[in-house]
């Protein structure tokens, strides 16, 4: 089955508690305001049910994997609780192997060093930069930006039949786009790298905070994810699949936890038995909290039902593309077209505006945080913005006057380049939504009711006089 095949119920489900929630922040124009958090993509809140988890183990902590002690027993035990927790939370087969990391960058960087010789990567220009970038040691192929689901499937099948079919290979795909929000075809390309003696890798960073992942279901290798975008503090990632590769691969990290038995040799030297099971590849300390809050947010997400929590954000989808809509200077970017299924992450420029501008000034006087720039996904940005790779662009502010810069087209582009990003999910009130589409329409037709200049990169409120509107 498809990823976007996944059936949707009729929304029956609240907000679930995050952290944060009842934060107010000040507004350039007077007042507080509770803030609006719209920046799950890059961040989501934890959820209220991870952090009392966390809370409820620290008194409890302890080394992991080292002690005799009761409190380092506990703590080992919940380590690898946690670690069967994860693999049930993605379908994990029965020899696939669940390794701690840092992020989603940090798993894939992982995956990446343990490449067999002469490995081939096939990666498309769609991709975040986590994705895009680890495989330096590696022969890459970059795909080109498709346009529809078939066209990812047949761009990748014409590109693997053209490689050498006695070499290992390697297929990186994202399930959800971090920029448009939108669902890729990741049983489909897992079939057609099948099919050509490649195996895949999915990036899930996007995809897991807003859909079940499952990875027999999906028949992909490995995934990838971070637990600071699935409800969880931040420092802990995950990656999880097939353990071949990993076992034969040299430890991610040498030192402590990696090694099974250290010995001198009569030369000097020293000799090394590694372990083969996923503690390879997790040498030190492990963040223990950072993996007990993956565990807490998975058994969470779980509880509460993906087809409820989907429904409800899907709903949240709906209201907020029919909103920019119905703003003419809007536009939305969009690889697929507008009925292409998606999650909780929409991006978009603005005619007139440069979209920092327009994101500071959500903030200052709407209290509502969004991000702007070109997301960790610069050359997808750059080709759903009409730019060519030279153009100039930054993840920030323009020093040009902002505020006055025009919407770039497929005929050139302004002397900035970025867009503007809203992203929400399970924590979401509808009342941020509808603060957001209000301050969109209003800043809009009204323009800022305040002055904004440059200030290290970033579109910052002047601390001078309100604009006159």
């Amino acid at each position: 089955m498809s990823v976007s095949a996944v059936a949707v119920a009729p929304p029956v489900c609240t907000p679930l508690p995050v952290l944060g929630r009842d934060v107010t922040v000040p507004l350039v124009t007077g007042g507080e305001v509770t803030y609006a958090a719209l920046d799950y993509a890059a961040s989501a809140p934890a959820l209220q049910r991870v952090w009392d988890d966390v809370a409820a183990y620290a008194p409890y902590y302890g080394s992991v994997h080292r002690g005799a002690g009761h409190l380092s027993q506990l703590s080992t035990d919940l380590f690898e609780n946690s670690r069967r927790t994860v693999a049930e939370f993605l379908g994990c087969r029965a020899d696939d192997q669940v390794v701690f990391t840092r992020s989603t960058t940090d798993s894939l960087n992982l995956l990446a060093t343990a490449l067999p010789a002469d490995c081939q990567v096939f990666v498309y220009e769609t991709e975040h930069h986590a994705s895009l970038l680890p495989w330096r040691d590696a022969r890459v192929t970059y795909l080109d930006a498709p346009r529809t689901p078939g066209q990812a499937v047949a761009s990748l099948e014409r590109a693997l039949a053209d490689r050498d079919p006695c070499g290992p290979a390697l297929v990186c795909v994202t399930g959800a786009s971090n920029v448009t929000g939108e669902l890729w075809p990741v049983r489909e390309l897992a079939a057609a790298a099948h099919a050509h003696g490649a195996r895949i890798v999915l990036d899930a960073a996007q995809l897991a905070p807003h859909h079940p992942v499952d990875i027999t279901e999906l028949d992909v290798d490995w995934v990838a994810f971070s637990g600071h975008k699935l409800y969880a503090p931040f420092g802990s990632g995950v990656l999880a699949g097939r353990a071949d590769w990993l076992r034969a691969a040299e430890p991610y990290l040498a030192g402590g936890g990696a090694s099974r038995t250290v010995a001198r040799r009569a030369d000097g030297g020293v000799d090394v038995d590694w372990h083969t099971t996923a503690a390879r590849h997790e040498a030190g300390s492990p963040n223990v909290i950072g993996v007990h809050s993956i565990a807490s947010a998975c058994r969470a997400l779980t509880e509460a039902g993906f087809d409820t929590l989907v429904a409800r954000e899907q709903e949240l989808v709906s209201r907020v593309r029919e909103g920019l809509a119905g703003v003419p200077e809007v536009q939305v970017l969009s690889l697929f077209g507008d009925d292409a299924p998606r999650v909780g992450v929409i991006s978009f420029v603005v005619r007139g505006w440069n979209s920092s501008h327009f994101a500071a000034a959500l903030s200052a006087e709407y209290g509502i945080g969004v991000r702007d720039g070109l997301f960790c996904a610069h050359p997808l940005v750059r080709t759903l913005l009409g730019s060519g790779p030279q153009e100039p662009g930054e993840c920030g502010a323009a020093e040009a006057g902002a505020g006055e810069l025009p919407l770039p087209s497929a005929g050139g582009t302004s002397s900035s380049l970025n867009a503007i990003r809203v992203s929400f999910g399970a924590g979401t009130p509808d009342e941020h939504v509808d603060r957001f589409l209000r301050a969109v329409t209003e800043l809009v037709r009204e323009g800022a009711r305040w002055t904004y200049r440059t200030e290290d990169g970033r579109c910052v409120p002047d601390r001078g006089e309100a604009a006159q509107v």
